[in-house]
């Protein structure tokens, strides 16, 4: 057989090696800003960071499995910078006490870090800044620990707690450029109101986020949107601009018209002023697709073409491919904390998690789906091999050579006897 010279085995082990894209920011000056070393004498904050990416990275579904999971790598604890594995009571302790604000701060940093990295080439055509993407999704919590959302259950049901992740990504990166975590019971509007974008810019979201006055501030701004019409939104059609026919099986316009709707502005405490009532004024375009699907677009960008405003509201799927890529491959579905800041911290580290994957996959040049990257570091994240290797690998085994010393398959086969 052929020397497989395909996988490398290196001196560290897989969880190192992806450790080491977090050592290229200073780490160490955000544990000095955010003193969240202070007052902890064994349980450091990058032991405290190790433990979690562990945890997160390996799918534990406890503080348990995480402790007893790091114990297991006995003389691999030196790779990470760790002289023992942490006790329970410890870990919990750090997790429920220790401001999560770091971990935000460390995520923020280092989607700084890898920004240019993560963009590709990609254009779409238009004069825009940049185009943003807008969401949010819920995480259910089995506690009443943050205020959930949705009707009260009949009888003696209880409504359970859950946090929404609200989250602003650039159309050509897949990582989350800001973010914020509130309640679920908090309307998405909301997070509108804390977004400073730049003129010229793009924002696409969901009708979620229709927020009439928030849309006049931007117009003034020239920042421009895309989301979708509501079904109970009443306007007044001003000028109609194209009118087409629909055709079953056929992608087009059908009308692009320009509006005109009332709305009551905000003061600053963000209550409506009822004794006022002023005007927007819009641009609607109804649009059906291939699978004749029919949508209602609302832009306050005249300017653009009419199959654009369809074309960039598509583009809003890159987002929901995010927060999938969240959901299905990290453990959110068990906290390893009973308070709200030991929740806010495990979600920014699946979010840092995420991040390292998304930059190793990039590294990597694979055309391996995320998921098989995130299952591949998963099953191999204590082995000695070569990640990058690792994942651009496509053949279904790895010789004798790669697996030990010459002569190490002779050696197994005659003690199998």
């Amino acid at each position: 057989m052929d020397k497989n010279t395909e996988i490398k085995f290196v001196g560290q082990p897989v969880f190192k090696q992806i450790l080491n894209l977090i050592d290229k920011v200073n780490i160490q000056g955000l544990i000095n800003k955010h003193q969240s070393d202070r007052y902890y004498k064994s349980f450091k904050t990058r032991t405290h960071l190790i433990t979690l990416l562990f945890g997160i990275l390996s799918r534990c579904d406890s503080m348990t499995e995480i402790c007893e999971g790091l114990r297991a790598f006995r003389g691999k604890l030196n790779h990470l910078g760790l002289g023992q594995a942490p006790a329970k009571s410890t870990a919990c302790d750090g997790l429920r006490n220790r401001d999560n604000a770091f971990f935000e701060e460390l995520y923020f940093t280092l989607v700084k870090k890898y920004h240019s990295f993560l963009s590709d080439s990609r254009t779409f055509g238009l004069t825009f800044k940049e185009v943003l993407l807008i969401d949010s999704t819920t995480i259910r919590l089995f506690s009443d620990i943050l205020k959930g959302v949705g009707r009260n259950p009949r009888g003696d049901g209880k409504k359970k707690g859950g946090l929404k992740v609200h989250m602003l990504i650039d159309a050509v990166q897949s990582v989350g450029r800001f973010i914020k975590i509130t309640a679920a019971k908090v309307h998405d509007k909301n997070f509108l109101k804390s977004l400073e974008l730049i003129s010229h810019s793009m924002i696409v979201f969901d009708r979620a986020y229709n927020f009439y006055h928030q849309f006049a501030l931007w117009t003034e701004q020239q920042v421009y949107f895309v989301t979708r019409l509501k079904k109970n939104a009443v306007y007044t059609v001003l000028f109609t601009h194209r009118e087409h026919y629909r055709k079953k099986g056929q992608a087009k316009v059908l009308r692009d018209e320009t509006i005109e709707m009332n709305y009551h502005p905000e003061d600053d405490t963000g209550r409506k002023r009822l004794d006022q009532e002023r005007t927007l004024r819009l641009r609607k375009v109804c649009y059906q697709d291939e699978r004749n699907r029919y949508y209602e677009f609302l832009t306050n960008n005249f300017d653009i073409e009419a199959e654009e405003v369809a074309f960039l509201y598509k583009k809003r799927w890159g987002i929901e491919i995010l927060f999938k890529k969240m959901k299905q491959n990290f453990q959110l579905h068990y906290f390893y904390g009973e308070n709200e800041n030991a929740i806010r911290t495990q979600v920014w580290c699946t979010l840092i998690a995420q991040l390292l994957l998304t930059v190793v996959q990039k590294i990597a040049q694979t055309k391996k789906a995320f998921s098989v990257v995130a299952s591949l570091v998963r099953l191999h994240l204590i082995s000695m091999l070569d990640v990058f290797e690792l994942l651009r690998s496509k053949r279904r085994e790895y010789g004798s050579n790669s697996l030990g010393p010459p002569g190490f398959e002779q050696q197994i086969k005659l003690e199998l006897k």
